[in-house]
């Protein structure tokens, strides 16, 4: 059992973190957990909001990982809306925003990712969206709301996984949605152009528009609202907001600058950590959207984001021996299959990402859903009978009850 003097500082008060937490305490450490996060809200999940809470179909409370209540009765402290800017590792402290050092003996680093911003003019106009938090998801549910009384436009740069469903969201409220997509179909780095196409038609048969092949090079506006963008093709397009959805960069700088071993961005960047979690000092840890681990299928450090990794990868399962630990599912089973979303929207299976070379391995219909499943030879197994059941047989649970604003596209989830 781990000394009942030790302290386990998590940095990060996502749902990594407060998982990484809870699981400290299940495993029967005993001594001081401290969760720190940059944000003021309690840590919540974020799949719902580009889902069922940015729909208006879930409540605030429902989004977050625990009650509020909780944290005291697990004898978590908690402190929030006060980043961590300084890591000194020699003296094994942390120093916040406000100034206030404190003393680890064992260090979570869950600082998750943050969107990447549109280098362009236009930017700071009003109605310019990006996706990664509660308070934006609040932002851009106000303005779907209008866009969609309105008939108003809602551009999205990039057709990857925020991008493919929040423009399903917004033809649930009834918004005009062109897609700006750099490469020839949507996830097409991820999942390859066949899986791509697939997207692409579940989407234009649900009114979203397409323009691949470019990229905005300007956000045009008058009276300081958007009012259209420009494309590096010289098309303009009508626009009354705009979401940047060009994916995300690990929070590295508090490793960065304490000297630890990071992973180049291009490889996808983040903090290198081996099999249990660790990273270059044995005594600080990484897990979740920050984290790379070795994938032994790709044979190479993979930096997933995905729900899952952040939900099953969690320091603290063996809290009695390092006072971290947890294993990352690089498990390679990528399966696209329906789920309780309406027709047409498709979710990713835990695995990460598609090997190059590796296409979809199977295509069918279950009822009003499309199945695929895709991955390399031989994964799966387990999966096959139920996929073909689906295929044929669709249950209850693959048709979504009406009421409220619904996702009419056909959009992958990352979660």
């Amino acid at each position: 059992m781990v000394d009942a003097n030790q302290t386990f500082i998590i940095v990060g008060a996502g749902l990594a973190g407060a998982k990484a937490a809870e699981t400290l305490r299940a495993e029967g450490f005993t001594g001081r957990v401290i969760l720190i996060g940059d944000e003021r809200d309690h840590p919540y999940e974020r799949p719902p909001l580009s889902k069922g809470y940015l729909l208006g179909k879930e409540e605030r409370d429902s989004v977050f990982v625990h009650k509020p209540s909780w944290y005291a009765g697990a004898d978590i402290e908690l402190h929030l809306g006060q980043p961590a800017v300084h890591l000194d590792r020699e003296a094994k402290t942390v120093r916040l925003g406000d100034g206030t050092l404190m003393h680890y003996d064992k260090l979570l680093l869950a600082t998750g990712a943050e969107p990447r911003r549109l280098d362009i003019p236009g930017t700071g106009l009003a109605g310019v969206h990006h996706l990664r938090r509660l308070a934006h998801a609040d932002l851009l549910r106000k303005a779907l709301t209008s866009l969609g009384r309105d008939n108003g436009h809602l551009l999205i740069a990039g057709a990857g996984w925020i991008g493919l469903e929040v423009a399903a969201a917004a033809r649930g409220y009834g918004a005009e949605v062109t897609v700006v997509e750099p490469l020839a179909t949507p996830l097409h780095a991820v999942l390859g152009p066949e899986v791509g196409r697939l997207f692409t038609d579940l989407h234009a048969e649900h009114g979203v528009r397409f323009h691949f092949g470019a990229r905005l090079t300007e956000i045009v506006g008058q009276d300081g609202m958007v009012m259209a963008a420009r494309t590096d093709d010289g098309e303009e397009h009508p626009a009354h907001a705009v979401l940047a959805a060009i994916g995300a960069a690990p929070r590295t700088a508090l490793a960065e600058t304490s000297g630890l071993a990071l992973v180049d961005r291009e490889h996808g960047g983040g903090i290198a950590v081996d099999a249990s979690l660790r990273t270059s000092d044995p005594d600080v840890f990484a897990v979740g959207d920050v984290a790379a681990a070795h994938h032994p299928a790709l044979g190479t450090r993979l930096r997933v984001e995905h729900w899952a990794n952040a939900l099953n990868g969690g320091p603290g399962r063996r809290a009695g021996d390092a006072g971290a630990g947890g294993l990352v599912r690089a498990g390679a089973v990528l399966l696209l299959r329906p789920v309780r979303r309406g027709p047409g929207v498709l979710r990713l299976r835990p695995g990460g990402r598609l090997r190059p070379g590796a296409g979809a391995r199977g295509r069918g219909q279950a009822g009003v859903h499309r199945v695929l499943a895709v991955g390399r030879p031989g994964a799966g197994r387990d999966e096959r009978e139920r996929v073909g059941r689906r295929r044929t047989h669709p249950g209850p649970d693959q048709v979504e009850g009406a009421g409220g604003p619904r996702a009419t596209g056909g959009s992958v989830g990352s979660a």
